[in-house]
């Protein structure tokens, strides 16, 4: 058997991936964090949306019971790839644990576009193109907005979400480093809700009997922020400190309305839906994209809830 130099193997791999490896029509597999989730929900709607538009093409939509059950979204994948799907859209829940996975997918030829979170760079050669917010940017703007509403000084607590998560890595280290850098509070936690709202309910109770002094509070995706709201409200500190949130539901706007959340940075998670689709299939039908593409936030308080803007992205 003739053996052929690993570079040269690598090479013919890519060659054969990019030059007509699959063709277009057939499965979809659309592969989120969780399913139990306003959020991925409104994903699911962006990609309903697109796929109507792309002919001959199917969608499966799935995705595990929580977020932090990785190991079950690995199995998705990997049964995706052994089902021979035409193309998949993936929000991976662990920048690492899914490597392995979608690498499985490029050696099928088997095109995966990334939402929402990224993979470690061990991954980046085994993805066609990566649609998301840039969370940092994001985690900055909720830094301004809780500093431009509690000043320089005090204390504030970070409620997190899903250590490791990509997106996470991103939106808590944006939102830190710009505390550090422009201002002198004092920051508590990160708390970790695995983005279990009842878990972030009790950490946020927790937290403010703690504190009694605290000034503000930061909720950073969309179930710990709806448990964050919960606690203020129960706890009879809503409007008393200054809390911003992530993300757009029918409960988060609620809370921006009657106080008990001062701002909360929406991301288009209906266009990571949509675009995810849109992208997915022009790799198949050999379409130019790009690497990366970002999806854009927006920041929403009381006074632009109502706004075409905030309209546009708010689910």
């Amino acid at each position: 058997m003739k053996k052929f130099p690993l570079l040269a193997v690598s090479a013919l791999l890519c060659t054969m991936f990019t030059t007509g490896a699959y063709a277009a029509g057939g499965e979809i597999a659309v592969i989120v964090k969780t399913v139990n989730s306003n959020y991925w929900q409104n994903v699911q709607k962006g990609a309903n949306g697109a796929l109507g538009e792309a002919k001959g093409y199917t969608m499966t939509f799935q995705g595990p019971a929580a977020e932090s059950a990785v190991a079950d979204e690995v199995n998705m994948v990997e049964n995706a790839v052994n089902r021979h799907v035409a193309g998949i859209v993936l929000a991976p829940s662990d920048p690492d644990a899914l490597v392995p996975a979608i690498k499985k997918a490029w050696e099928a030829h088997i095109p995966v576009v990334l939402i929402d979170s990224a993979l470690s760079d061990a991954g980046k050669q085994y993805y066609q193109s990566f649609l998301s917010t840039d969370n940092e940017k994001a985690g900055e703007l909720c830094a301004k907005a809780l500093i431009d509403r509690v000043g320089q000084t005090g204390k504030i607590a970070v409620m997190s979400y899903v250590p490791g998560a990509g997106s996470e890595i991103g939106r808590v280290g944006g939102f830190r480093k710009y505390i550090a850098a422009h201002s002198k509070l004092q920051i508590v936690g990160p708390y970790y809700s695995q983005s279990q709202m009842a878990t972030a309910l009790n950490q946020t109770t927790d937290v403010l009997s703690a504190n009694p002094d605290l000034k503000g509070i930061f909720g950073a995706n969309e179930p710990t922020a709806v448990g964050m709201g919960r606690a203020l409200k129960q706890s009879g500190k809503a409007g008393k400190l200054v809390a911003i949130g992530f993300d757009g539901n029918q409960d988060l706007q609620d809370f921006a309305r009657d106080g008990t959340i001062q701002a909360i940075a929406v991301q288009g998670s209906y266009q990571m839906g949509y675009k995810g689709i849109q992208t997915v299939v022009n790799v198949i039908e050999h379409k130019p994209v790009a690497k990366q593409v970002d999806t854009g936030v927006v920041m929403v308080d009381k006074q632009n809830l109502d706004s075409q803007e905030a309209k546009n992205v708010l689910y």
